[in-house]
């Protein structure tokens, strides 16, 4: 594993999301208040790209049902029995980072 730069964390500001790809794996990132966090870009009920969703303070909503996550831990909220699959990230040097996979294929 190694850490990948995806953007600068400047591009993504407070309470905005955006969608990005590394390799084949489709990643939503979100700054709540300055937190960013990254999912696998897939609502857990159909899987819906969550980047086409709507993120409002702490709700994160996907755009296909309506499912809402809470965006700082990725918790269902409506409904509450599910959970988003965390991407692991850091801020170093201005750039968000993702853990990836060594092989993966940057032009992807």
């Amino acid at each position: 594993m190694t850490w990948r730069a995806v953007m600068p964390a400047e591009d993504l500001w407070e309470g905005e999301l955006t969608g990005i790809q590394l390799g084949a794996q489709k990643i939503v990132l979100v700054n709540v208040g300055g937190e960013i966090r990254a999912y696998a870009d897939r609502c857990p009920h159909l899987a819906g790209q969550l980047s086409q969703g709507d993120l409002d303070g702490r709700v994160l909503t996907c755009a296909n049902h309506h499912w809402e996550f809470d965006a700082l831990t990725g918790a269902g909220t409506n409904p509450g029995h599910c959970q988003l699959t965390a991407v692991r990230i850091q801020v170093r040097d201005g750039q968000i980072e993702i853990l990836a996979d060594t092989d993966i294929d940057m032009a992807g």
